[in-house]
């Protein structure tokens, strides 16, 4: 995850990425992009209680760049395992058991899930072929805008809460985040979320 200015938010809801009841071993990877609250203390604090999480950070920012694509390749770079869920501190986990949830629903032909949590609980959609889901992460990575959030419509905006990749396919996802997208091509994608969400 990338964080700037989120301290209060690490505060509350880091623990309970980094407290998953789940029998392989994992890291939480958090790129901080050059806070200038107190980010990096409440991340130091985090750290030294705890050996899954690692930190490391953005560079000053440089207005010229994709920050938030910069900053997911850095945490990419820094994975060690053959997994990497992409998500951000507004969304956690609402039990120990998420890993282990995720690593069930994985199969072998699963290139890439996209996560959403409910009151009920969990919902995942597996894909095995990430360009199947290109519609949805253009719609909803652009610019960081969550897009139409209506009473009857939240499901079908296409805000995800996570997303789920092979380490090797990774590169592959972050070539949809902050695309420049026109409003036709916008207006397309909102209908292709629809339809498949429908289906």
């Amino acid at each position: 995850m990338t964080v700037y200015d989120n301290a209060r938010e690490l505060e509350a809801k880091l623990p309970a990425f980094l407290a998953q009841s789940y029998e392989h071993d994992y890291e939480v990877i958090v790129v901080n992009e050059s806070s200038t609250d107190d980010t990096d203390d409440v991340l130091k604090l985090q750290k030294q209680d705890n050996p899954h999480l690692y930190t490391t950070f953005l560079p000053k920012p440089n207005r010229n760049i994709t920050r938030k694509r910069l900053a997911l390749t850095i945490g990419v770079k820094a994975a060690k395992y053959e997994w990497i869920i992409f998500t951000d501190i507004y969304s956690s986990p609402s039990n120990s058991l998420w890993l282990k949830e995720i690593a069930d629903a994985i199969s072998s032909d699963t290139e890439l899930l996209v996560g959403y949590f409910r009151k009920k609980g969990m919902q995942l959609q597996a894909s095995s072929d990430i360009d199947e889901c290109r519609s949805l992460i253009f719609k909803t990575e652009r610019s960081g805008v969550d897009g139409h959030s209506g009473r009857f419509c939240r499901y079908l905006r296409g805000k995800y809460d996570f997303i789920v990749v092979r380490k090797d396919k990774a590169h592959d996802v972050l070539k949809f985040y902050e695309q420049d997208i026109k409003f036709f091509r916008r207006q397309g994608l909102r209908f292709n979320i629809m339809l498949h969400h429908i289906r």
